[in-house]
């Protein structure tokens, strides 16, 4: 099994706070990703299926389909290999019927569909769907993107050195010259955030928008989002809302953190109403969403983690004061990108920095 030990824990780590009860699946991190990375046009060639962020609807088989059946990561300290997911189980990329559309003169009797074979899988496929029974039906959005790991699996794996952690901010990179395209890091990557370009023959992946955070540039994701729910932050910045999120309240918690890379995106999970009896009454004792599942995705801490969200709910609702729900509600949207304000308009993009 690949293994060359890269992986180990650096000085610095830039992290990225979800609050999930805030998202309402916009897409609007997805979209600016796409039109700042992967455009289908010369200069993004064989990336016009990726979308390296992308918001999927939970529960949900997710994108790709069936990514926590794959593997990967680490059990008992070992690199495992999983599944690399083929180019079917990601979707998208599809060419639609655009010249129907808008020039063929039947624009009231015909609709957008893709062209040729009908898809089976794409982004966001199960969008709003969810489970429960109504009355009490569920689903909330998760954004998901690479988590740059402490001990990214996707690094040890490599077997042609094309991957690194670099010292000064802990983003994951690879070298695209030096990949060899063997997928060995999307086989260990339990995420399954690495794509495969079938044109160039090269793996790639979200790169955090590093050129962008060179200029003090928040990530497009974040900056675009609407609902002020992203932050940006150094992990060890100890007055900055990431470190007190992660490591003083403990209200946001990594995805899967059984897969033992240290993912340094972070998730405020959703406080959920609560169920409804049979009469319509609330059932105070039961939450809308099992406590269950969100364990299954955040680990068994979400459970305090929720107790302490809605007790400073509570505590702001009878007129008292809380930091961390002032934290949360952001009310100065620059308060969410720490030294990653400035406007990308006034500055100018160079090329990325070779290792």
């Amino acid at each position: 099994m690949p293994s060359n030990g890269r992986s180990k824990s650096k000085s610095r780590q830039i992290a990225m706070v979800f609050d999930l009860n805030k998202c309402v699946g916009c897409q609007t991190c997805a979209v600016a990703c796409k039109m700042l990375w992967t455009r289908d046009d010369d200069r993004t060639e064989g990336t016009d299926y990726m979308w390296w962020c992308s918001v999927n609807t939970m529960p949900g088989k997710g994108y790709p389909k069936d990514w926590e059946q794959m593997g990967g990561g680490y059990r008992d300290g070992v690199l495992q290999l999983g599944k690399a997911p083929d180019r079917e189980s990601f979707g998208g990329g599809w060419d639609f019927n655009y010249d129907e559309v808008f020039y063929g003169g039947k624009g009231t009797s015909v609709h957008f569909e893709p062209e040729g074979e009908s898809p089976t899988w794409g982004p966001n496929w199960e969008e709003d769907q969810g489970a429960g029974e109504w009355p009490n039906s569920y689903f909330f959005y998760l954004p998901r993107l690479c988590n740059h790991c402490t001990h990214p699996a996707c690094v040890d794996a490599c077997p042609s050195g094309a991957m690194y952690k670099r010292e000064e901010d802990g983003i994951v990179l690879r070298d695209e010259e030096k990949c060899e395209g063997h997928q060995y890091c999307s086989r260990a990557c339990p995420y399954k955030a690495i794509f495969f370009n079938h044109v160039r023959q090269v793996s790639q992946h979200c790169i955090m928008c590093l050129p962008r955070l060179e200029k003090g540039v928040a990530p497009a994701c974040a900056r675009q989002c609407p609902g002020r729910l992203t932050f940006v932050g150094y992990l060890d910045d100890t007055d900055g809302p990431i470190h007190k999120l992660v490591h003083e309240w403990r209200v946001a918690l990594p995805l899967h953190p059984e897969y033992a890379t240290g993912p340094n995106i972070f998730y405020v999970p959703p406080v959920a109403p609560p169920k409804l009896n049979k009469d319509g009454s609330p059932d105070l004792e039961e939450p809308r969403i099992p406590n269950e599942y969100l364990e299954q995705l955040f680990g068994p801490s979400v459970v305090d983690t929720l107790a302490t969200l809605q007790a400073e709910m509570k505590k702001t609702k009878s007129g008292k004061k809380s930091e961390l729900m002032d934290v949360l509600t952001v009310f100065r949207w620059k308060e969410l990108f720490g030294p990653f304000d400035k406007d990308p308009a006034t500055i100018k993009l160079t090329p990325i920095k070779s290792k």
